[in-house]
């Protein structure tokens, strides 16, 4: 795959026009760095700017305000070098696995040859060995949601965005696929930036969680993930006092108050 460059997200704001409102703010002045390799989250209600800020980093929006760079130049379009998974796989009904798959490789300079090998050995990364030619319907949501996180990694990409790639799961579905993620992201090396409304799933994959809030939407804390490698312990006391870390940042529970020493 390609080398994993620092992406350096610096001061980025942007806003949209609403026929009939004032001028939208959908990001403001956000800022941070994610080292290569690392695997970022993005936390925060709807309308925080989690979106907004992928599709910045994707290159499907030029339009904004600061700086997004990849090995210290500007993000100017979008590239080979970034891809994205959603939460709705998106694999074409008409085509099999192997076929989907495939398209993430239309632009490649990989020989048929290579390309088949390239596709095969990202269905074994994902599990799905022996499903090469079945087409979505006869997949899984778990299934086809690996389909498509085989597909966002066939290109050999820098940077893998993932947009609630797991929030149309069940509930015991999304937490293999959460170890799953985590196994493919030691394998592969590369660089993950999730979004996810989940704060123990943000806080089970990720080495850094970035909570954002809405009204304007802005970045309000940079939390270190300072767990050993997983899968982590959901129940432990220091996962459970990062997830209160999370909240209060979010505004979701309230802080705890210092205890009161009774008087003599």
């Amino acid at each position: 795959m390609a080398e994993p460059g620092r992406l350096e997200v610096k001061a980025v704001s942007k806003s949209y026009s609403v026929p009939g409102r004032p001028r939208l703010d959908a990001l403001v002045n956000a800022s941070f760095d994610v080292d290569p390799g690392a695997f970022v989250t993005l936390v925060g209600p709807s309308g925080c700017g989690k979106s907004t800020l992928l599709r910045l980093i994707l290159g499907l929006d030029k339009d904004y305000v600061g700086d997004i760079l990849l090995h210290g130049e500007r993000i100017a379009g979008t590239s080979l070098s970034r891809s994205i998974v959603f939460q709705d796989h998106r694999l074409l009904p008409w085509m099999t696995l192997e076929q989907n798959i495939g398209l993430a490789l239309t632009n490649s300079t990989l020989s048929p040859e290579q390309q088949r090998r390239t596709i095969q050995s990202h269905i074994e990364l994902v599990g799905l060995q022996g499903f090469e030619k079945a087409y979505p319907h006869e997949l899984s949501g778990g299934m086809a949601q690996r389909g498509a996180i085989a597909r966002g990694l066939v290109g050999q990409p820098e940077i893998l965005l993932l947009d609630e790639p797991l929030g149309a799961l069940d509930a015991l579905t999304r937490v293999r696929l959460q170890e799953e993620l985590l196994r493919i992201w030691r394998a592969e090396g590369v660089t993950m930036i999730l979004v996810t409304h989940d704060v123990d799933e943000a806080i089970f994959l990720s080495d850094t969680v970035i909570v954002m809030n809405a009204n304007p939407g802005r970045i309000v804390k940079q939390v270190k993930v300072d767990l050993p490698p997983g899968p982590r312990d959901r129940v432990s006391p220091a996962f459970a006092a990062l997830k209160r870390e999370i909240l209060v940042a979010m505004g979701e529970v309230a802080p705890q108050a210092a205890p009161q020493l009774a008087e003599a």
